[in-house]
């Protein structure tokens, strides 16, 4: 007899999902069953992970988007519309760092690209995702946070600022959905081994950190019918759920 996978038969849009945490949590999120709708600038790494997806028995399905491409984003929920009539778990976990620098030497130009991918794009899934969040029987979106919203390091700035919207973003979410079916939770992965991670720590040594496998399952635990967090965030390097009112 075959053993049920914890997320059998459920549709997942992951963004970011062509490498680190993105990766990591796709992946994670077919080998528990789901069909992953991975999203990412990147058509070969996509492929890649397609391949890999197979590897694990699951399927995908994949969407080459810049997430800046808000029309885009209104297609894809209009995609999953016209294909399940529902959508079960949604990973918003692309981001971008921008420079670090003193606030006040920030360009325009950098300012607005790391609000509009960290912030707006995630607004932007929600206003198109949540009707079909909203037709699961247990809709789930996980946002992927840093410990930059709250610790407000000196020139960290504009993904600082970003990441403090995204929470404010997700926890009025999860608070507009208090009587519906659907989760809405924050994620804090600490420091990984990633791209991001090595550009803004240059003399760490990656070794000494996590991966973002070892991560990875708690998309998975987030995701499931079972979990009932809403509105708080769980915080990897402490394995612990977060109040807002705590700090990191």
């Amino acid at each position: 007899m075959t053993e049920t996978k914890t997320l059998d038969g459920r549709v997942a849009v992951v963004t970011g999902a062509s490498r680190g945490i993105g990766r990591a949590a796709a992946l994670a999120l077919a080998e528990a069953g789901a069909h992953v709708i991975a999203v990412a600038r990147t058509q070969g790494a996509l492929e890649e992970l397609d391949d890999a997806i197979r590897r694990v028995g699951s399927s995908a399905t994949l969407v080459p988007l810049d997430l800046t491409d808000y029309d885009g984003i209104d297609r894809l929920g209009a995609a999953i519309n016209d294909r399940w009539k529902r959508l079960d778990i949604v990973v918003g976990n692309a981001g971008i760092l921008g420079n670090l620098m003193p606030i006040g030497h920030i360009t325009p130009k950098v300012w607005g690209q790391v609000m509009d991918v960290n912030v707006t794009a995630n607004w932007r899934l929600i206003r198109s995702l949540d009707p079909l969040l909203r037709m699961s029987d247990a809709g789930r979106a996980i946002f992927v946070t840093s410990g930059a919203a709250s610790k407000c390091k000196a020139y960290w700035g504009p993904y600082s600022v970003s990441k403090a919207a995204l929470e404010a973003l997700v926890r009025t979410y999860a608070a507009e959905n208090a009587t519906t079916a659907v989760k809405a939770m924050l994620l804090n992965p600490g420091p990984l081994r990633t791209d991001m991670r090595r550009a803004a720590m240059p003399g760490e040594d990656p070794e000494t950190l996590r991966t973002p496998e070892d991560l990875a399952p708690h998309f998975v635990r987030l995701a499931s019918p079972g979990s009932t967090d809403s509105g708080t965030i769980y915080d990897f390097p402490t394995d612990r759920i977060l109040t807002p009112q705590a700090t990191r």
